[in-house]
């Protein structure tokens, strides 16, 4: 039976599994690259003892981090295409490489005195690595579960958000075994660029694509499917020509800024809502709350990612945005008068948050095919980029506003929630007016597939 083959470059062929190989190896590969580039969601730790050993502002501590995801979101959408032509094993090489140099040249600012090396390091160097190992597992997941695209994709992306919930306390372990001072942070920056480059050798090791055309044994496409999963695939240079391609970059990117703007601001802002209340959050229990919510975050890649595979990515994306703008009215009008309604409120925008991320790529597959869904998505995360610098910008200064005239408590973020309710409102028209990609879009039907042997589950 013919296949269709495409140009890969010199070394591809190595990693097509062989006969037999267990599709469900893939999923492990893809988490050890995410659970070691989630790391940028504990950059917090970080912060205060840099901030007092290098004498620099917490707006200046911050820069690593917001530099880190633009590049994040540019190296996604320039190295996309590349990703594609050269395969998953290449792009993981690129992201440990990237990753943990970066981490070993903020080591060498931290131990000189020259922040300028951990912005270099931490924020560019590692930004590309973040960008391309976000990236690098997308196409290779989606083709091996076909039947269960926001399943799979969510394993992996569930450890983006899950990263944290590692690298915090293990960071803050190490700051207090080396020391917070120069020294103490550029051995903990060392340690984890050793300790991570061996981590992400293990999804390095293990990745391996399925042979063109492969499907599961047993599984066929629904006849019953949506209308918006097509059967055609949409070259990477035509998927952002269409309206489809950016009306889900305005949602992905309202539905990131509406989350981000917590999960930044998280511990001041619950500290803030209950200051003058009767039961006051102490600093401490803020940290708790940090945690909760990177918990939500996790698990909302996973389990609302797989429940798009059963509901629908457009209906999933409806739960996102309408149920996640209700959620911060709630959160806004009674939340200082309810704690736990604050709290399982914000739960539910930072699942929603983590959701988002998760299906998007099986909702670009079930609109542009899989054919390049990996450059499709580096595009796509340009969105986040804007988000992540949007996000934190809104309330962050809505907040100082306030501060300088005299508010308090929720005071400082209602006209924030409000603008973050707009946005949710804006991007849930967006998905309703997402329809088919055209026909003058698609690419030429591929030869027949081949049907794998073995189990389809």
């Amino acid at each position: 039976m013919t296949v269709a083959t495409e140009v890969k470059a010199p070394g591809y062929s190595r990693v097509i599994a062989p006969p037999g190989w267990s599709r469900w190896l893939v999923p492990p590969a893809a988490l050890s690259i995410h659970l070691a580039i989630g790391q940028a969601y504990a950059w917090s730790v970080f912060k205060p003892p840099l901030e007092k050993s290098m004498h620099i502002s917490g707006t200046g501590s911050a820069l690593p981090f917001q530099l880190a995801i633009v590049m994040l979101g540019l190296s996604a959408a320039f190295g996309g295409t590349i990703v594609e032509r050269r395969g998953p094993r290449w792009a993981m090489k690129i992201s440990l490489a990237c990753f943990s140099s970066g981490l070993l040249i903020s080591a060498l600012g931290a131990a000189v005195g020259a922040y300028w090396l951990v912005v270099l390091g931490y924020g560019f160097v590692g930004g590309i690595g973040l960008g391309i190992g976000y990236i690098s597992p997308v196409s290779t997941l989606i083709r091996w579960f076909p039947d269960r695209p926001g399943m799979a994709t969510g394993f992996a992306i569930m450890g983006f958000g899950g990263g944290a919930l590692i690298a915090s306390p293990w960071t803050t372990q190490l700051l207090s075994s080396f020391g917070k001072d120069q020294t103490g942070i550029a051995e903990t920056f060392l340690v984890m660029g050793v300790i991570y480059a061996v981590f992400m050798s293990v999804g390095v090791l293990l990745i391996r694509v399925p042979p063109p055309g492969w499907r599961p044994a047993g599984w066929e496409p629904s006849a019953n499917a949506s209308k918006l999963i097509s059967s055609y695939d949409v070259a990477a240079r035509d998927a952002i020509r269409t309206p489809q391609f950016w009306l889900l970059w305005i949602v992905l990117c309202f539905n990131v800024t509406a989350g981000i703007g917590i999960l930044e601001k998280a511990a001041p802002m619950v500290v803030d809502f209950f200051k003058n209340t009767e039961t006051p959050v102490t600093v401490a229990a803020s940290a708790g709350f940090v945690a909760v919510l990177s918990a939500a975050n996790m698990a909302g890649r996973l389990g609302w990612s797989s429940l798009s595979d059963l509901i629908g990515r457009k209906s999933m994306y409806r739960i996102y945005l309408g149920v996640g703008a209700l959620a911060y009215a709630l959160v806004w009008s009674v939340g200082q008068a309810n704690k736990p309604v604050f709290i399982l409120g914000a739960m539910v925008i930072l699942s929603f948050y983590g959701g988002g991320f998760a299906t998007a790529p099986a909702y670009l597959k079930d609109l542009f095919g899989s054919y390049q869904v990996g450059a499709i998505h580096g595009r796509l995360l340009t969105a986040w980029s804007v988000a992540g610098v949007a996000g934190p910008l809104i309330v962050n200064a809505i907040a100082d506003s306030g501060q300088e005239a005299g508010k308090t408590g929720p005071g400082l973020y209602g006209p924030s929630f409000a603008i973050m309710i707009t946005l949710l409102c804006v991007g849930f028209v967006a998905n309703e007016l997402i329809r088919p990609v055209a026909a003058k879009y698609h690419r030429p039907v591929a030869a027949p597939a081949v049907v794998a042997e073995g189990q389809p589950t």
